[in-house]
């Protein structure tokens, strides 16, 4: 697990939760760590304000937008884990028809999923679905990168994710991100192969034991090339 561009961390998936051990607050306390802390909190302050400054008309029309198609409120949060395990409220625009919304985010979302609205499928196919967690970055909730925010009792391969994966919780020491280490390596979409679930996690765990102000900045640039290419959700 030494090269950040190769594939070797996903075949490296602990079997014991031995192989992580330690209190959730232990990463990050280093001379060098606590710099790239504040360097990673710096860049989310700086680009996300910027980000909802510049975007805040494009919110608007987004919001009238999803207002005119279906009946709701454009918003819709969710509880999900935070960094230490703790539960927060994130925030989207609505892509789902309110009367089939899963409030839960338990749930998988598939490709033509029935509760996905028209503007909802580009939404999410764009990844603008996405941009209201910018606030929850300012406010410290969240950050650019990190594990993605999985939704409180998450399934995998049809089990709970913390069963599948003995070290899952391991995830949640760092603030979970917009977009991650796993997300660029193409480990995005329905979590119904075991498998893959675990290589997500497996990309998790690398993350957080090996970033930096610049895996960070790679991170979002791939992120930003991959949007531009067309994206990747659904």
């Amino acid at each position: 697990m030494k090269e950040f561009g190769a594939m070797t961390y996903v075949t490296a998936v602990p079997t014991s939760p031995a192989a992580y051990r330690g209190p959730l607050t232990t990463v990050g306390h280093s001379g060098s760590r606590t710099a790239h802390l504040a360097a990673k909190r710096a860049l989310d302050i700086a680009v996300s304000f910027t980000a909802l400054a510049s975007l805040l008309p494009f919110f608007v029309l987004v919001c009238i937008a999803i207002r005119l198609e279906s009946k709701g409120s454009p918003i819709f949060s969710q509880v999900r884990w935070g960094v230490n395990c703790t539960r927060i409220r994130i925030y989207k625009f609505r892509s789902m028809r309110t009367d089939l919304c899963d409030a839960s985010g338990v749930a998988q979302t598939t490709k033509n999923d029935p509760r996905i609205t028209r503007l909802g499928a580009i939404l999410r196919k764009t990844s603008i679905d996405e941009l209201p967690q910018l606030v929850n970055v300012l406010l410290g909730h969240m950050s650019l990168v990190g594990p993605r925010c999985h939704a409180v009792g998450m399934l995998a391969a049809d089990r709970l994710y913390e069963d599948l994966v003995p070290h899952y919780h391991d995830r949640h020491r760092i603030k979970p991100g917009l977009t991650g280490l796993a997300q660029v390596r193409g480990l995005r979409g329905p979590t119904t192969d075991a498998a893959k679930a675990r290589a997500r996690i497996a990309c998790d765990i690398y993350y957080m034991h090996n970033y930096s102000f610049w895996m960070d900045m790679s991170i979002i640039g791939r992120t930003i090339m991959s949007e531009l290419r067309g994206g990747s959700g659904f």
